[in-house]
């Protein structure tokens, strides 16, 4: 049976002539659809009554400054220029603690005794430096008196001073031995009158005043010169923070920028200056190591404690800045804003965000100098829109 359309009523003649239209451009693309020729359907404004408009709240989108920020974590250490590790200066056992973990100590301050023959021996050739250097001398002024009366040569008289400077070395010298064993100027003017020295034995003293943060020998312990480490004694006032930044935000960084340290949420926020920044990326994480020095008000910062780092940079930059509730995200989690239309509707605008300011955000693309977004009420919008 065969079709003529001229007999079918308009509408029908109308429908099938559509449809044969449809057949005839399917054949000519190959019965191929590429999937961005499918029309994108853009959501649509949103407009609200003037009883909803009294709860949303808009902001003027203008270009502002503000300061480059990287938000990161960092792990506190101790400022290694404030902090040092003591070494046993003689052999032997450890006769007596008298410092603890925790203990604030001053330069000089003894931290333990040691039966040492070590320091023993380092004393009693001091005093023998002494008398030596004395007696010697004393020859030589004689010989020096004398050659003016000719009761000596000119040889001998020389011969003479030469071994008082000879013997006033080697006396400097078992001086400074002591000094390097940690003997303190007192024991060494006790020593040079001839009296006992306190903690004869031998003292391991505070080389730097701080806080003794770590003992690593007991009683008893036999101690070995130059390889036992006993304490560990740190100035607190000052800490290191190690940051981890990326590399592409390194170029960011410079020494003397500001950073902002908090210890966790609502702690209060501690200044400090980036004081290096690592060479080198590390193979385990990927990350650069920017290192701040900050004060330690309190001791709030304690070794090991990881705390939230914010870098800022010393110039101030300029940009859109927008706050941070006006941003939204899509159901593909996308960026935008809504923004005020001229015929009092609200469209949405997605947006490129840069850094985060404060409770500002910077906008690098998206958006206008003069343009009105919704800080307030674009929840409510959101949701509106999907319904």
């Amino acid at each position: 049976m065969t079709c003529n359309p001229s007999r079918l009523p308009p509408i029908r003649a109308a429908a099938l002539a559509l449809a044969l239209g449809a057949v005839m451009l399917a054949g000519c693309s190959g019965g191929r659809h590429e999937a961005n020729d499918a029309p994108s359907i853009a959501a649509r404004n949103v407009t609200l009554s003037a009883a909803q408009r009294q709860h949303i709240r808009l902001h003027t989108v203008a270009e502002g400054s503000f300061r480059p920020a990287i938000e990161t974590t960092g792990r506190v250490d101790f400022d290694n220029e404030r902090a040092t590790s003591v070494i046993a200066p003689f052999t032997g056992p450890v006769v007596r603690l008298k410092a603890a973990p925790g203990d604030r100590v001053a330069k000089g301050q003894v931290l333990a005794t040691v039966a040492s023959s070590d320091f023993a021996a380092a004393v009693g050739a001091y005093r023998k430096a002494l008398v030596a250097a004395r007696n010697a001398r004393h020859i030589a002024d004689m010989d020096q008196d004398l050659l003016a009366h000719h009761g000596v040569s000119a040889r001998e008289a020389a011969q003479a001073a030469t071994d008082a400077a000879s013997a006033e070395a080697d006396r400097d010298a078992a001086r400074q031995a002591l000094l390097a064993i940690g003997v303190d100027e007192g024991s060494i003017r006790a020593i040079q009158a001839g009296r006992a020295v306190p903690d004869a034995g031998g003292a391991i003293r505070a080389p730097i005043a701080g806080t003794v943060v770590e003992r690593l020998i007991n009683p008893g312990q036999l101690l070995q010169a130059g390889s036992t480490a006993c304490f560990t004694v740190a100035d607190l006032s000052q800490m290191w923070v190690m940051a981890q930044v990326t590399p592409a935000e390194v170029a960011r960084v410079h020494l003397g920028d500001r950073a902002e340290i908090r210890t966790g949420e609502g702690g209060t926020a501690i200044t400090g200056t980036v004081t290096s920044i690592g060479g080198v990326v590390n193979p385990d994480t990927g990350l650069v190591d920017v290192r701040v020095s900050a004060p330690n008000p309190g001791d709030a910062l304690r070794k090991q404690m990881y705390v939230n780092v914010t870098l800022s940079a010393r110039a101030d930059s300029q940009g859109l800045l927008v706050p941070v509730s006006a941003i939204l995200r899509d159901d593909e989690n996308l960026p935008f804003v809504y923004v005020a239309q001229p015929d009092g509707s609200f469209a949405r605008r997605h947006v490129t965000q840069g850094q985060r300011s404060g409770t500002d955000v910077v906008i690098s693309k998206g958006l206008a100098a003069g343009d009105k977004v919704v800080v307030d009420g674009g929840l409510f919008m959101q949701f509106m829109q999907s319904q």
